[in-house]
Parts: structure tokens; C-alpha cells; sequence
């Protein structure tokens, strides 16, 4: 089968390949794969900033494609189906364990740059009729994560939601925010991506470049209440921000780093407020079919920045590699 690999971890190490088709064993399903959707993560793989245990590895976490043959003793998939796969197949729907969460496709697994994958019956996830596969493509990280943010605050309606920047688990949290009938807040340093959020329904929007107080400005816009749930997608320059900006009872769901992973803040806040401090690691394939059932009740329709084709894979990384460009997701298409 045909595939990309990164040998080494850097953005100029992606090559095309041949490799041996995968041999389909009990309880597995093997996926033609049609789409790739890429994550910070796959960045942090391809320039050595996140583990893996060696090179060449088939990279990207997250994919999406059609059943083309069922092993023995899987009955709830048929040759046709179309799937999305778990970038962790391990992760069924238990508690998070070492095991589930260190099994993860394109780091200690092959992942979606291929032609063909086998999977464990019971990772993989219907994709939406609704659904593209490029679309499909990115629920596996980016839907779960906010899904589970959602679930976490409890968001209904006249719940107020802040999201920092427009990146994909962000415009995700918009939409189910939106869907549960809550109040938006977002924030970027870029007046058109603002304007982009506030056509997806985003209620109140706030430029952090004009207003490096981002979190006073929230609770100006809130009546001095503050947000029941804050996604922190920036890590230590905004932590800080992000508590101050949160309601009391609020939840601060912490699933990113941009801006570094030490940070020096004031647990007075979190005391205070009685604040829920959240970290997140995705989430298991049960919180994945949730999100997926959930958007395709609501005929949600993932936001995808840019379609790349499989032999300008190097050009997607590139352009999600320099920050600030994408807004949603960037996907590839085999």
C-alpha cells in the first residue's frame, strides 16, 4: 500500500512509501482510508517535541475512510460502512488508563497517511451521513475534546461559554455551546476570524491583541458573572486569565499548552470561586460515538480551514506549523 512516513522529526522528513498491506486478524476491521485531519500533536511528532518510540512512522492521529473486510467475529461493521477511527483504540470506554492513553495512532501506532489500516472493531466510530470523509476526519481529537468540555460544565442553556482562539477544538465547543443553547464568548487577535465565529453563532467576541485584558473585558461583557465553562487552550501565558474570567462553580477545562507548559498562578481564584480545574487527554471511544451522535443530531457541520492533498502533506504541516493561519481544522485527502 502506498503511504507517507516521517523519518526523523522534522517538517522536511515526510517521504512517500510502499509498505506491506495490513493483515486483518480477529475482531478487526480493516478501513481504507480516505482523509487525515491534523493536530497540534502531529506538529509536536514531526519536530521532535512529543516522544514517540522511533522513525518511520506513519504520522497523523486522526483519519476517517470505509469498511472493505471484517475479521472473524465482528459483526457490527460490514464491507461499505464508513468509519471514523479512535486515535486511541485502546481507550474503549473505560476510565482513562496508561494503556489507553499512551496507544495512540500516528505516535506509538501507524496512523491515517496511509491507504490501509486495521483496527479493533470496537474503535471505530459510524461517521455521520451528513458527513465528508475530510469532515469525518477531525472528530477523532478535536470533537471528543470539546464534547467532553461540554459534558464537563454541564453546559445548558444560560450557560455562558468562553473559548480562547479559533483553533479546531474551539470552533467545536462553539457549536455544541450553541447547540445547548448557551452564550458564546471567543477571542482571537484577528478581527475576520471573529467575524467568521460570530456567522457560526458566537454571541460576544473579544480581541486580545487590542485588549491584552482579555479576562477583565470577559467580565465586563458578563456583568461582572464570569464563564461556566472556560476551554484553556493557551497554557501558561493565560491560565491565569482564564480563572479570573471564570464564574464561580465554573469548570476551566485545561487541554493546551501554545504558550508553554509552566505557569506560576494564584490559587486564591480557584479557592474562592470554588473552581473545577479540569485536564483533559481526549477521551475514549464511547466519548467519541457520543460526539459523533450528537453531531448528527444537530447536523453539525465541522469546520475545515483547508483541504490538502496527500502529496502536499508536507504544505498542510507547514501551514499549521506557523500559528495563527487555520481557522477549525486542516485536512488531508488520499
Amino acid at each position: 500500500m502506498r503511504a507517507i512516513e516521517l523519518t526523523a522529526p522534522s517538517l522536511d522528513a515526510l517521504r512517500t512509501t510502499t509498505l506491506p498491506d495490513p493483515v486483518l486478524g480477529r475482531g478487526e476491521v480493516l478501513v481504507r482510508l480516505r482523509a487525515a485531519s491534523l493536530n497540534f500533536i502531529d506538529i509536536g511528532v514531526a519536530t521532535g517535541n512529543y516522544p514517540v518510540p522511533g522513525f518511520p512512522i506513519v504520522p497523523v492521529c486522526d483519519g476517517a475512510g470505509e469498511v472493505v473486510e471484517v475479521g472473524p467475529d465482528v459483526t457490527e461493521f460490514a464491507p461499505g460502512d464508513r468509519v471514523v477511527p479512535h486515535s486511541k483504540p485502546s481507550w474503549v470506554g473505560s476510565p482513562i488508563t496508561a494503556l489507553g492513553s499512551t496507544r495512540m495512532r500516528g505516535v506509538t501506532l501507524p496512523g491515517s497517511l496511509a491507504e490501509f489500516a486495521t483496527l479493533p472493531a470496537n474503535a471505530l466510530v459510524p461517521t455521520p451521513t451528513h458527513l465528508s470523509d475530510a469532515a469525518a476526519a477531525t472528530l477523532p481529537i478535536a470533537a471528543t475534546t470539546a464534547w467532553n468540555a461540554r459534558r464537563a460544565a454541564r453546559v445548558r442553556p444560560g450557560s455562558i461559554v468562553l473559548l480562547l482562539g479559533t483553533g479546531g477544538v474551539s470552533i467545536f465547543a462553539l457549536q455544541f455551546a450553541k447547540a445547548a443553547g448557551a452564550t458564546v464568548i471567543i477571542t482571537s487577535s484577528s478581527e475576520a476570524k471573529l467575524e467568521r465565529a460570530r456567522a457560526l453563532g458566537a454571541d460576544l467576541t473579544v480581541n486580545y491583541k487590542r485588549r491584552p485584558d482579555w479576562d477583565a473585558e470577559v467580565l465586563t461583557l458578563t456583568d461582572g458573572r464570569g464563564a461556566d465553562l472556560v476551554v484553556e487552550t493557551g497554557g501558561a501565558e493565560t491560565i491565569a486569565r482564564s480563572l479570573n474570567a471564570a464564574a464561580l462553580g465554573g469548570t476551566v477545562f485545561v487541554i493546551g499548552f501554545l504558550t508553554g507548559v509552566k505557569a506560576s498562578i494564584d490559587l486564591l481564584p480557584i479557592i474562592v470561586k470554588a473552581l473545577n480545574v479540569l485536564g483533559n487527554n481526549t477521551g475514549s471511544v464511547a466519548d467519541l460515538r457520543d460526539a459523533a451522535r450528537a453531531i448528527a443530531a444537530c447536523k453539525i457541520e465541522p469546520v475545515v480551514d483547508q483541504t490538502f492533498g496527500v502529496n502536499d502533506t508536507a504544505l498542510a504541516y507547514a501551514h499549521l506549523a506557523a500559528g495563527g493561519r487555520h481557522f477549525g481544522k486542516i485536512a488531508i485527502v488520499h
